[in-house]
């Protein structure tokens, strides 16, 4: 891991009207290394691209400026690009056209097309067709991503398409490599085995994308990864990563997967550490309010998601991966110039019965637990404070980044503090950060806040 994990100094808790006792295990200090080196043997483009997934069934009431502010906000986060997830909408091609439109006026910003087989056809030859007009569209647009000088293209499964071919090989050759079309740098996301991409030859890469999140309850690891690159042959390896998967519809979704302990900066801890494994980094997601992994605004279309996405804004994560982002773009964890917290947590405990909820309790409900997760960025050492209810905790933290929690066990608001010399440099009260044991609904996505921002140099 690129951090040497430690255990500060704690200072006596203070519990008010409980007898709570606190695990040992509450703080974890993390030293980032600076100046992290590539392994030479390893095959390693000579710049890291890092981008978000974005939905573009999730746009339809979207205009040009929407786009342009999006992209704005993601370019001052570090990201190099959006993968443009298309479906079957018709509507789709006119927004993906204000897209390329909006990105016109932002030097180095890059757009590529996501083609989602999940929505788009993919049994007959002529429907290969939507996808050769997508790309013949933009291969030459200035904004286009281009790798090795050819226009990158990706998908969200696709692993059965053959478009009446007699494999998905000879499938995907023929709907993208046939006569008069452009050149591409195919890197799907394609749900099979490792084993199977030896007899994928059309791919100039992959993307795995289930290798973001931990199988099980488990803390994620970087092994489906190592697994896929070993596959692969030295053809160019895509890492996503992600903060939580909730979602609670009608599409058989109802369930989660783990998220706690930190998972979203393990994750980008991993991507950091073997970046020399890695040729892009891709967020899932930017939008996907479904699935509750979304880090841009709360926007456009919702997929009928408002019951579990209003008002649990994710932009504090954003901000929190910027500072990975950037490492896994140069090898360097950037220096901490401003103090931050973030924080993060369920509204309501893992085990409670909702008392009128119509679709019912997620699936692994029992992977999570009932904690605040918080990330502490300092300039120098100082006392942070979290506390909720009768739980409070203070903790001396050195200069740089710091993982701390803390037990929800009654219904509270969440407050946080700074304290250096005697001066309080933190006051955090996230407003609407509140906990509370009885719920109505069940509803497992996460509540985000971050102090007030200040840029990474």
């Amino acid at each position: 891991m690129p951090t040497i994990i430690q255990t500060p100094l704690v200072l006596p808790l203070l519990l008010s009207l409980s007898s709570f006792a606190l695990p040992q295990d509450l703080i974890q200090r993390s030293f980032p290394i600076q100046g992290l080196l590539p392994d030479d043997t390893a095959p390693t483009p000579s710049e890291k691209i890092a981008v978000a997934h974005f939905i573009v069934g999730n746009t339809y009431g979207y205009t040009q400026s929407d786009w342009a502010g999006d992209i704005a906000l993601a370019q001052s986060k570090g990201l190099d690009g959006f993968a443009l997830n298309v479906g079957v909408d018709e509507w789709q091609p006119a927004r993906v056209a204000d897209a390329f439109a909006a990105a016109s006026s932002f030097t180095g910003f890059k757009l590529f097309l996501s083609f989602d087989m999940t929505s788009l056809p993919c049994t007959q030859p002529d429907d290969a067709a939507i996808l050769r007009q997508y790309i013949s569209s933009y291969s030459k647009h200035p904004n286009q991503l281009l790798i090795a000088d050819k226009p990158m293209v990706s998908t969200f499964s696709g692993e059965k398409c053959e478009f009446g071919s007699p494999g998905v090989n000879e499938g995907w050759q023929y709907a993208l490599r046939g006569e008069n079309s452009p050149p591409v740098h195919f890197v799907p996301a394609f749900f099979v085995p490792q084993n199977t991409l030896p007899s994928l030859p059309v791919m100039d890469g992959a993307f795995n994308w289930n290798a973001a999140w931990p199988v099980g309850n488990s803390d994620v690891t970087f092994d489906p990864d190592n697994e896929w690159i070993a596959n692969l042959g030295g053809r160019d390896y895509m890492a996503g990563g992600f903060p939580l998967h909730y979602g609670q519809d009608s599409f058989n979704k109802n369930f989660i997967l783990r998220g706690d302990d930190w998972e979203l900066c393990k994750r980008w801890e991993l991507l950091v550490e073997n970046r020399h494994r890695v040729s892009f980094a891709q967020v899932i997601t930017w939008n996907d309010y479904g699935e509750s992994h979304y880090v841009g605004p709360i926007e456009g279309t919702q997929p009928n998601s408002q019951a579990w996405t209003d008002g649990f804004d994710h932009q504090g994560w954003l901000d929190l991966i910027h500072y990975y982002i950037l490492a896994f773009k140069t090898g360097v964890y950037p220096p901490i110039s401003v103090d931050r917290l973030f924080l993060w947590a369920r509204l309501y405990p893992a085990s409670a019965t909702a008392a009128n909820d119509a679709v019912g309790k997620p699936e692994h409900a029992d992977y999570t637990k009932d904690y605040l997760w918080a990330v502490a960025f300092l300039t120098t050492p100082a006392y942070v404070t979290l506390s909720c209810g009768v739980t409070r905790q203070t903790a001396l933290l050195g200069m740089g980044v710091s993982k701390i929690q803390l037990p929800l066990v009654s219904s509270c608001s969440v407050e946080a503090s700074v304290d250096r010399g005697g001066v309080n440099v933190i006051d955090f009260k996230p407003l609407g950060f509140n906990f509370q044991t009885n719920p109505i609904v069940y509803n497992f996505n996460a509540f985000v806040a971050a102090s007030p921002s200040g840029a990474l140099e």
